[in-house]
């Protein structure tokens, strides 16, 4: 009824850095630097992620390599056990988080603050991989032009809520603060428009100046703001 929210597959990265189980750590170490990512999904047979090797998977490797004296000493247990892997099925970090296609933006947000991840790999329902979403993937919703976030909210939510002609309202977007003017007969219903507006994906804030009644003679002023702030 009110539009299908913005999913990982909109802002997802398609091309996507990937090594077998059985890369070497020098290979990895390479992939890093020229594709200018932090971590790579490891994958086998047709492509289903198996791990994911990050920067951090690597460092024990290369501390050790810098110092070896001290190495050891500075090593959490876990980092230990990394610190003379060779391979990238040695240094994974296994099962792999994962996001499938179809999530929404917010759930794929909620995964990455959760896990403290910076990106994750995307997966289908069979866990084969189909691309990568990164913290600055989910933040290009707020790029969205005006206009379009707009008409997702006369088109979404206002033509069901405050349908004509028993109401009438303007919709407009600057910055990404959506702004309804006009006249609604059900002022009810303001609370339950207001959240629907921040679930716009662009919205960072949204303003009502809403007058209740059929038309002018009836009119009593009512003015709502809902802020996107905690």
């Amino acid at each position: 009824m009110y539009g299908t929210p913005h999913i990982v597959s909109d802002v997802m990265t398609h091309t996507v850095a990937s090594v077998g189980r059985w890369a070497s750590f020098k290979d990895m170490m390479g992939m890093l630097q020229d594709r200018r990512v932090s971590a790579l999904p490891v994958l086998e047979g047709e492509g289903r992620v198996i791990g994911v090797v990050s920067e951090a998977d690597l460092l024990p490797t290369e501390e050790l390599r810098d110092s070896p004296e001290k190495g050891y000493a500075l090593l959490r247990p876990a980092e230990v056990a990394k610190a003379g892997a060779l391979t990238a099925g040695e240094l994974m970090s296994s099962p792999a988080i994962t996001v499938q296609a179809n999530a929404t933006l917010a759930e794929a947000a909620r995964i990455m603050a959760h896990e403290k991840v910076k990106r994750l790999p995307v997966v289908d329902e069979a866990g084969l991989l189909q691309g990568v979403i990164s913290r600055a993937d989910l933040l290009k919703v707020f790029l969205r032009k005006d206009e379009d976030i707009a008409e997702e909210i006369r088109r979404e939510i206002v033509a069901y809520l405050f349908p004509p002609p028993a109401s009438s309202i303007h919709v407009d977007v600057h910055d990404g603060v959506a702004t309804l003017t006009g006249r609604v007969r059900d002022t009810s219903l303001v609370p339950v428009a207001a959240r629907l507006v921040r679930a716009v994906e662009g919205v960072v804030d949204v303003e009502f100046d809403l007058a209740h009644g059929k038309g002018p003679r009836e009119a009593q002023g009512h003015s709502v703001r809902s802020s996107m702030a905690p």
